[in-house]
């Protein structure tokens, strides 16, 4: 997170799924450094002495509508409304379509696979936006802020399935800022595309990331300075730093739109 506060965000209430790691922690710990009541709703919750400080913790299934729905009555004794909500958890399994290459069926997308991400980044995500909703009806203010991906707008080879969940979660941002709008309601989508190492990427999402793609693990690490017009990967706090503006008043005319955020590596 950045060393210093840079906007205030008026002790807003926003909770954050999938906040333990990853971008997810960034977000967390520029929100609270901000100057917002952050509350973490993941199912692994950091170590103590990796807490971000003042930050509420709560462990919590995102794809399980009873647990969504205690967290959201447990944030609403507690601190008497829902500001903002971020949903950041999301999971990824590189699979093709077909196993053209024949030599490890594994790596070929299964019903199981599919299942697995369509429940978390979709249905997780559905569920989250519509347990918060209620609450940001009654107070006829909030926004919900949308962790997508570059993948979702532009496809990815060797992740048809994740890509699909994100352009879903993309075509929700834009329906529900309509639906919501009229109670003084946002909701924004992010794009990040490529960006510095997350647990997300670790080594057996590489390994099979690279197979769907038919190079070598050590060949998945490119020159970004030809792909990237910026030159380099994203920083996960400049992702953190998108979503601190757009969970601020400052943002207040911000609804029904992705922001891509990747170094103009996407299109349009």
């Amino acid at each position: 997170m950045a060393s210093t506060q840079w906007i205030s965000l008026n002790q807003k209430i926003i909770i954050v799924t999938g906040g333990s790691s990853g971008i997810g922690e960034k977000i967390v710990g520029g929100l609270s450094q901000n100057n917002a009541q952050v509350v973490v709703a993941d199912l692994q919750l950091p170590s103590e002495e990796q807490k971000v400080a003042g930050v509420d913790y709560q462990l919590c299934d995102i794809t399980d509508r009873n647990a969504v729905r205690s967290l959201m009555h447990g944030v609403v004794q507690r601190y008497g409304r829902i500001d903002g909500l971020v949903n950041n958890a999301a999971v990824n399994r590189a699979r093709l379509l077909v196993d053209y290459y024949g030599q490890a069926p594994e790596y070929e997308l299964s019903d199981d696979d599919f299942d697995f991400m369509i429940n978390i980044n979709q249905k997780g995500t559905f569920i989250c936006a519509q347990e918060s909703a209620r609450q940001m009806i009654v107070q006829k203010s909030g926004v919900i802020i949308n962790i997508l991906s570059e993948a979702g707008i532009e496809g990815s080879k060797g992740q048809s399935c994740y890509a699909a969940t994100k352009a879903a979660v993309h075509g929700f941002t834009l329906s529900w800022a309509k639906e919501l709008g009229a109670f003084g309601i946002r909701v924004v989508g992010v794009a990040p595309g490529i960006n510095e190492p997350t647990p997300m990427g670790n080594m057996a999402h590489r390994k099979a990331l690279a197979y769907t793609r038919g190079v070598a693990v050590t060949d998945i690490d490119e020159d970004y300075s030809h792909k990237i017009p910026l030159g380099r990967p994203g920083r996960l706090t400049e992702i953190a730093d998108l979503v601190i503006w757009l969970a601020s008043d400052q943002a207040s005319y911000i609804t029904g739109t992705t922001i891509n955020i990747t170094g103009g590596k996407s299109r349009g």
